[in-house]
């Protein structure tokens, strides 16, 4: 059975699939060094390396592990940037959620529009009880998103992950469902 990919509506947002034909839009954010600096990815140099990010979002939803939708600016298309979940895990009601923005974007409250949205629809649709935000120490703009959406800081992960040739220490903050008013 193929489940059909949801779109996100918001007030300046529409959230959506992928398709091939946005590699060259999302090539332009990921392959700037500043966007992808504390994702755990080096920047993109081709469209294959687009290609693979593209395919990887398409088996975590075949698999029931993730989510993640493009975000596009309404009345344009252009996807600028990408939110969603990873690492799902139904049985215990948990995921985690990751989200990037062209630098083009920054500042303009969009990547928290997308992330209020797609934390309403995680609670809403998926029956979530938490989510996690993985951020490392040094990517303050992150944490001050998370925290503005009520995610709580639980602690600091000791080299938690591997990633561009180094260990890397993330804070794990938390959103339980109590913690916020869904509409």
């Amino acid at each position: 059975m193929v489940k059909e990919f949801p779109i996100i509506e918001t007030e300046r947002l529409i959230l959506r699939e992928v398709t091939a034909g946005d590699t060259g839009d999302m090539l332009l954010y990921l392959s700037d060094k500043e966007v992808v600096k504390y994702t755990g990815l080096e920047p993109f140099q081709t469209v294959d390396d687009v290609w693979d990010e593209i395919k990887w979002y398409n088996s975590i939803f075949k698999e029931g592990t993730g989510i993640r939708w493009g975000i596009t600016l309404k009345n344009v298309g252009k996807v600028i940037g990408s939110c969603g979940f990873l690492n799902r895990v139904p049985k215990h009601y948990r995921t985690e959620v990751g989200f990037e923005l062209s630098k083009d974007y920054w500042g303009k409250g969009l990547a928290n529009e997308a992330l209020e949205a797609v934390i309403k629809y995680g609670f809403h649709h998926y029956q979530l009880e938490r989510i996690e935000a993985l951020i490392e120490p040094d990517n303050l703009p992150s944490q001050k998103l998370v925290e503005r959406q009520g995610f709580k800081k639980e602690g600091l992960l000791r080299h938690y992950e591997y990633t561009c040739g180094k260990f890397d220490d993330l804070y794990m903050y938390s959103l339980l469902k109590e913690d916020i008013n869904i509409i």
